[in-house]
């Protein structure tokens, strides 16, 4: 059963909608020490899979409801345990005064969903390293409650829950992101180099391979051919899970390596000024003539109205375009279109998610029109990550 903390920012897709704005999927069932403890939908569904599967494993020693209402209590006291090892994650990090959004408990295991990043690898080494810990020591505890209680239901849940906190605890150590294990992997990277995009990289890459490492077992215990197709599907569904992790964290990391790049005024494309009734031939005759890449519609007083939508101009034919004004192509400036040329980073996305459009007009803190600023060449400094 997989578990993580997840420190990366969204990031900005093709369309200018964002993964999104945090989607809130799933219920509320707690929220211990403040921190909102989400169940997703899909969980109870799994959740079902196992208890069946499980009260049939009991079959031989239970008969009846009984077995499943054991199967039940052990996999609400799993997933107890799942969400002890995430609130560990979280404890910490907020402990190092680290945001933490939300625990969301999925399928698969739990994330911590903590919304900045360890600033130095010593306290990315603790955060991560919380969660395998105090899963390791619930297992001790559970040897030491099975030593008191050998028998009965009690002491068969006991030993289940002793030997799936370990499982949980020293698998989340294997050194591969997403893992606990790759986060500590990649806090000793930086300490070594002091370069956190290369350990970033690092850590992921021997996620890929762990989790290509996983896909292997079914083929050499032979599994695959006429054995336990259940738990090959959980080896698989798992080793997916790890691959999608690490490349995600390999696609998070470039994100970040290009945010530099994203500089509004860098960015801006030359405008002119037409009024709307202007003949749309006229305006790109014009603002090839100047130079420029976009046309913005004034009013009578020279003031910017509306921004005219390239896609809209290119699927117009050139035979229409003399005859076909200016303002029909253009977008009315809603104040959420207007953006300081200033912008860069972070702060220019989360603009752009406010208000997405196709075109933004960028100004000046005293309010003169430095350019356009088009969606589509914010899409091409993150081309390919």
């Amino acid at each position: 059963m997989a578990s993580g903390q997840d420190t990366q920012p969204d990031q900005r897709e093709q369309s200018s909608d964002n993964q999104p704005q945090q989607k809130q999927s799933g219920w509320v069932i707690a929220r211990p020490f403040g921190i909102p403890v989400y169940v997703s939908p899909y969980w109870f569904v799994i959740a079902g899979v196992f208890i069946v599967i499980y009260a049939n494993d009991l079959s031989a020693s239970l008969s009846g409801s009984m077995r499943f209402v054991v199967a039940a209590a052990f996999v609400v006291l799993l997933y107890v345990s799942v969400l002890v090892h995430e609130l560990s994650h979280s404890v910490v990090a907020r402990g190092y005064g680290l945001p933490v959004r939300r625990i969301l408990l999925y399928p698969l295991g739990g994330i911590s969903e903590i919304e900045r990043e360890a600033p130095t690898p010593g306290r990315e080494f603790a955060v991560a390293g919380a969660g395998p810990a105090l899963s390791l020591a619930l297992g001790v505890v559970g040897w030491g409650l099975a030593q008191l209680v050998q028998y009965g239901i009690a002491g068969a849940l006991i030993r289940q829950l002793m030997w799936a906190n370990i499982i949980v605890g020293v698998f989340n150590l294997l050194p591969g992101l997403p893992l606990d294990g790759g986060r500590m992997l990649r806090a000793v990277i930086w300490k070594l180099t002091g370069k956190p995009t290369t350990a970033t990289i690092a850590a992921a890459w021997a996620g890929r391979v762990l989790a290509l490492a996983l896909l292997a077992i079914p083929f050499f215990s032979g599994s695959l051919a006429g054995g336990d197709i259940v738990s090959t599907v959980w080896v698989v569904a798992i080793a997916a899970f790890m691959w999608f992790g690490a490349s995600q964290s390999i696609k998070a990391t470039r994100f970040r390596e290009r945010l530099p790049a994203l500089q509004a005024r860098r960015l801006a494309r030359r405008a002119v000024s037409v009024p709307a009734n202007t003949p749309l031939a006229e305006a790109i005759r014009r603002a090839d003539e100047a130079g420029a890449r976009a046309v913005v519609v004034v009013d009578h007083d020279n003031k910017p109205i509306a921004i005219v939508n390239e896609s809209s101009v290119m699927a117009t034919p050139p035979q229409r375009r003399p005859w076909v004004d200016t303002g029909s192509m253009a977008r009315a400036i809603d104040p959420g279109l207007v953006l300081s040329a200033d912008l860069q980073g972070m702060a220019l996305l989360d603009a752009i998610r406010r208000s997405p459009a196709s075109e933004y007009l960028l100004v000046e803190p005293s309010g003169e029109v430095v350019g356009v600023l088009a969606a589509r060449d914010l899409d091409q400094v993150f081309a390919g990550v």
